[in-house]
């Protein structure tokens, strides 16, 4: 399984850091954990093709983690991708085909496919959840943001698996979902002592990485107040295991 941050952000605009996306890539699979704003181009600078998406995860529907759907969808439709294009599928909370019916309301045919091309899957936000794929397994849970955000736990045929959390506050429903992972990818968004509800700093995401005793740790969605401090220090009240701060474009093998 590799892994490429593709943004390490928030929705704050920031000149070194995209907002939210991760790629995870199992075989041939290609997988792509949240789309904010930018996500698309962020692919053709890793090197990547946004056609060869098997799959497109949402982790919940705040604009910073879903924007980029309409590039994507509205990008798809070039003839010279549509003509070659296999199915995808998106998955996402319960309400995602209300929320792409949203879009096409406002973008009319703009972002309508073929028939068969896009598939929808749509995962409880009320309790765990779990859809079966050729090659790997998705396992969601409930997480302390908005009532429709949920964790990912993608695990592979081998057993190796990568936690992501999307945007989430301190949660019993998460540290259950990582227990044991190979590599959990965690939000860090605002510093010790300026904590909001809903978020994590780093010395909860150390915590919650602790009590889920995963293998390695990689911080990501940081808020420009968070960069303004030691990151690491703060974690490192809570954690002690390997840990990663992300930056865009960064690569990881689990």
């Amino acid at each position: 399984m590799d892994v490429i941050i593709l943004g390490s952000g928030t929705s704050v605009p920031h000149p070194q850091r995209a907002s939210p996306s991760v790629a995870i890539f199992i075989d041939d699979q290609f997988l792509l954990m949240d789309i904010g704003p930018g996500t698309v181009r962020q692919l053709t600078i890793a090197g990547l093709k946004h056609e060869e998406i098997d799959y497109i995860c949402i982790s919940h529907f705040h604009p910073d983690h879903t924007a980029d759907l309409i590039h994507f969808i509205f990008a798809t439709r070039h003839p010279p991708i549509l003509n070659k294009r296999k199915p995808f599928t998106i998955i996402g909370p319960k309400g995602l085909n209300r929320f792409l019916t949203l879009l096409r309301r406002l973008y009319g045919s703009w972002l309508d496919l073929p028939a068969g091309l896009m598939e929808i899957e749509e995962l409880n936000t009320g309790e765990k959840d779990k859809k079966e794929f050729d090659k790997f397994r998705i396992i969601s849970a409930p997480i302390n943001h908005t009532p429709d955000s949920i964790g990912l736990r993608i695990e592979d045929n081998l057993g190796r698996s990568i936690v992501y959390s999307g945007d989430t506050g301190y949660c019993e429903e998460l540290i259950a979902l990582a227990r044991g992972a190979d590599l959990l990818i965690l939000e860090s968004s605002f510093p010790d002592g300026q904590g909001i509800e809903g978020h994590l700093t780093p010395s909860q995401a150390g915590d919650i990485a602790t009590r889920s005793e995963v293998k390695k740790l990689v911080l990501t969605h940081f808020y420009p107040e968070c960069l303004k401090t030691d990151i690491e220090k703060q974690c490192r009240k809570t954690y002690h295991g390997e840990l990663i701060l992300a930056a865009d474009l960064m690569s990881l093998s689990v």
